[in-house]
């Protein structure tokens, strides 16, 4: 139970978007504000590298931030031919990028094929039209439909990338969106609560009181929602949340910098209660891994389980999978619970 994809990330901060959409500000979200140079990819793989847990099976080189299939063709394919080199001597796995729905076509698949890119992330952020609209994306959900069919002919993996909490929206359009994301069939998903920061037209928006961020509670509770409708349909999830901000930039919104933690620990506090019985004295035993996930942020989870009447202690137990969880009260011994494959 866990995010898991392993990226060397390559930051290309707001270049070649055509339009800014209310939310954004790549250069804060990223902390990046220079373009990247040909050298800058290779010292970043140089760095991954030194790691002790490098896998290059499972790892690809990802260009993020701007629209990298808008950006200068020379500069693009200059970026694409020293990542390329690592792919043909087998240091990573292949390249993976993320760009627009509206930055996508024949022309640009052939050539990202030729380039050995294997991966391809399309910033959907919403499926609802109107959502679309209001937050200054200059591309509609039918975009997103066809880049995404299109991007699956040409044998590419597809990701897609929705946001919570939008100008806008609302939980019924953010399941909505999830429901429409699933039935796009993507193999990776990246779910990020929209956070205002300074000079953009939200943090205008927010000042003038015509918009309301959502707290993090509520953000949790959307995006636990979202994560079980996407495991249970086989789609992997492979970031919650934003890496980090540049919190000189913060104005408002979910941001925490362990939200993907908060969410899985309200599913395992969902998994707690359907494994006790009779209130009282238990032990919860959960794979090493998911520990921190059961006892949750500052022992929440253990504080809320004890307003209900349960007094709960967290135990390790190698053998089990990370989607199982069982609760002991002295000789009774309940019976493993397995949950959605994933969660």
């Amino acid at each position: 139970m866990s995010l898991c994809h392993s990226n060397i990330s390559v930051f290309v901060p707001h270049v070649g978007c055509p339009n800014m959409c209310s939310f954004c500000d790549q250069r804060h979200i990223t902390g990046v504000k220079v373009a990247p140079a040909t050298q800058d990819v290779k010292n970043a793989v140089n760095t991954a590298l030194s790691s002790k847990n490098y896998d290059p099976k499972t790892t690809e080189i990802a260009f993020f931030g701007g629209s990298f299939t808008a950006i200068n063709r020379n500069y693009m394919f200059s970026l694409l031919d020293v990542a390329y080199s690592f792919v043909k001597n087998g240091v990573v796995s292949g390249i993976r990028v993320s760009t627009r729905p509206d930055a996508i076509s024949d022309e640009i698949l052939n050539a990202l094929k030729s380039y050995g890119v294997t991966s391809i992330e399309l910033g959907a952020q919403s499926m609802d039209n109107e959502v679309l609209k209001a937050n200054n994306r200059g591309h509609t959900a039918e975009d997103v439909e066809k880049a995404s069919e299109l991007i699956k002919e040409y044998g590419f993996s597809l990701g897609l990338q929705m946001m919570t909490g939008l100008y806008g929206d609302n939980d019924e359009k953010t399941l909505n969106t999830a429901e429409k994301i699933i039935r796009l069939k993507p193999e990776t998903v990246r779910i990020y609560p929209t956070i205002v920061l300074k000079d953009t037209t939200l943090a205008a928006l927010y000042a003038d009181g015509y918009y309301k961020p959502q707290t993090v509670d509520e953000a949790v509770s959307i995006c636990t929602k979202l994560l079980k409708m996407f495991f249970t349909a086989g789609i992997k999830v492979i970031r919650l949340g934003l890496h980090s901000i540049d919190t000189d930039a913060y104005v408002g919104g979910p941001w925490h910098p362990a939200f993907s933690e908060l969410c899985f620990s309200e599913i395992f506090l969902e998994k707690a209660l359907g494994v006790l019985g009779e209130k009282g004295e238990y032990r919860l035993f959960v794979s090493p891994e998911n520990l921190s996930k059961m006892i949750g942020q500052n022992k929440e989870n253990i504080k809320r389980l004890k307003d209900m009447g349960y007094v709960c202690r967290v135990m390790p137990d190698s053998s089990l999978k990370s989607d199982e969880i069982y609760a002991e009260r002295g000789d009774s011994v309940a019976v493993k619970i397995n949950s959605n494959p994933g969660v």
